[in-house]
């Protein structure tokens, strides 16, 4: 078991405690925008109309008192575009079988799918192929946001594809259509294996009266062209006609627990152990000034079943931290950053645990806190670029499951070689002192201003040190903004930004979540020692 050294008396934990403190503040504040929706006049609108809000629908959908976690809340956060993008998703338990929900907000511009939408959308997919699980949309849309169509059309012919591939490979795809469902949208439902639609609510059709006015002259209206009623006795394209919302969502609930599903993985057994210390310690780990190290065995001692840690290799590559625990009686083997800087030693490490954890199948957990791959002379000379490489390479390959969880700093290769959102984990989330870039913002604009200054001197120019001053300050500022956690998960770089409380049951939830799936085929190579 982990022996906690936290002073939770000291001045330093209650500096950093205060910090996160205010993070999770502000992250409230804006998580909440998204759940607001498009604000109160029409939230207001919508009621007027006998409808359920897009949450409404989840929570009634869902088990009672089960858990919902919900993906990327903060898409579109720093865009022209609302928080949330419209649509709300994740994952939740419909009649004890784990789903991705999908559900369009119609109170944000009629639920039009702007670029964000088609993102959040097609990573909702990507969850449900990967980890086989049901995917079910909560359909009322307008369709495209005709302005930004550009960004729209041509990629957005995915979200058909995916539902496709998702029934090929034995994954039911549910559509419960409320309202409006036109255009390129109709093929939500067209192509899922599961249609529920909602009497004189529900209209599916690829154009409505006025483009079939235009294109054919043919005068028409909503219910004879495409009307529940309509496509339930005559089109066929609906498989039931539900009364009412309530009535759609408890034939849904139906179909899910028609399906017979099961999972395929692994599952816990005997009971499940707590970790021996309180998580709402969790928020005094982190420092504020991210070049300050932490020991990321305090964080595993709040996540991990009864704090219990086995460390490999401590006493080699002491800058990265690896070990097996378990989660909620999942296995895991875990990687995390102790001091930021990975050097040779840690990279090689890190090849050799990732090649163990797939010999015994275990899936990896990442806890990122690195600066990346150490520079300089010696190190090169040393051979930081291969053994970098080697650990990347071992990420790359790798077969088992992969979370990430960024608690800190995620600069350079380090972002890479810690499986960050281009090394495809299954789940990635940041607490909200998460930051990530190219490098440090003062180090970037270091970097140009050194740059700058060699090539005036190359050219025998003075170097104005004025600008080359309001320029530096300029990019820090820049790079300091874009580094931070909402940004980066307002582009969907993440799954979502969380609580550093709520780490272990969203860790536990998405590891459920994998075990839907069965086990990956193993990796092709053997064990390679540093």
């Amino acid at each position: 078991m982990i022996r906690s050294r936290l002073d939770t008396d000291s001045e330093d934990y209650r500096l950093r405690r205060e910090a996160m403190l205010t993070r999770l503040a502000e992250l409230d504040a804006e998580q909440s925008k998204a759940v607001a929706g498009g604000g109160q006049k029409y939230v207001e609108r919508h009621r007027a109309r006998g409808k359920l809000l897009a949450r409404e629908r989840i929570e009634l959908l869902v088990d009672p008192d089960s858990p919902f976690l919900e993906l990327s809340p903060l898409a579109a956060w720093g865009s022209e575009f609302p928080v949330g993008a419209s649509v709300v998703s994740g994952i939740g338990v419909i009649e004890d079988v784990e789903c991705v929900i999908t559900a369009n907000d119609p109170t944000v511009r009629g639920g039009a799918s702007n670029p964000w939408t088609l993102k959040k959308s097609l990573r909702a997919a990507e969850i449900a192929l990967r980890n086989r699980l049901p995917y079910v949309n909560l359909v009322e849309s307008g369709g495209a946001d005709l302005p930004t169509q550009k960004e729209i059309f041509i990629p957005g012919g995915q979200i058909f594809r995916d539902l496709t591939r998702l029934s090929a490979a034995g994954v039911p795809t549910v559509a419960l259509v409320f309202g409006n469902s036109t255009a390129g949208g109709a093929y939500v439902p067209g192509m899922s294996d599961h249609v529920v639609m909602v009497r004189e609510r529900a209209k599916v059709f690829l154009g409505g009266p006025p483009l079939v006015k235009m294109a054919t002259g043919e005068e028409s209206d909503d219910e004879s062209l495409g009307g529940a009623e309509m496509h339930a006795r005559i089109s066929g394209l609906a498989d039931h006609l539900a009364v009412d919302e309530l009535d759609a969502l408890r034939i849904g609930r139906r179909i899910i627990a028609s399906l017979g599903w099961r999972k395929r993985g692994f599952v816990p057994d005997g009971p499940v152990r707590e970790p021996v210390y309180a998580a709402d310690e969790l928020l005094g780990i982190v420092p504020e000034d991210l070049k300050v190290p932490f020991d990321p065995r305090e964080v595993i001692a709040r996540v991990a079943d009864g704090s219990e840690f086995d460390e490999f290799k401590p006493l080699y590559g002491a800058s990265l931290v690896t070990g097996w625990a378990k989660i909620h009686g999942y296995p895991v083997g875990v990687l995390a950053n102790a001091r930021g800087v990975l050097f040779s030693e840690e990279s090689q490490k890190a090849a050799q645990f990732i090649q163990l954890a797939n010999q015994s199948r275990t899936p990896l957990l990442f806890l990122q806190n690195t600066t990346g791959y150490m520079v300089g002379k010696d190190y090169e000379q040393g051979g930081i670029i291969k053994h970098g490489a080697m650990m990347i390479n071992a990420v790359s390959n790798s077969t088992v499951p992969h979370l990430t969880v960024v608690m800190g700093a995620s600069y350079g290769a380090g972002n890479y070689g810690m499986c960050g959102r281009a090394y495809d984990p299954r789940f990635l989330f940041s607490w909200p002192s998460a930051k990530s870039a190219v490098m440090g913002p003062a180090q970037l604009a270091g970097v140009m201003s050194i740059v700058g200054r060699a090539s005036a001197l190359a050219k025998g120019q003075v170097y104005d040190e004025e600008a080359d001053a309001a320029m530096r300050a300029m990019v820090e500022e820049r790079i300091e903004a874009e580094s931070l956690a909402f940004f980066l998960s307002g582009r969907l770089y993440d799954d979502g930004v969380i609580d550093p409380r709520d780490t272990r049951t969203v860790l536990g939830l998405c590891l459920s979540a994998i075990n839907s799936a069965p086990e990956p085929e193993p990796a092709g190579f053997g064990v390679f020692r540093p």
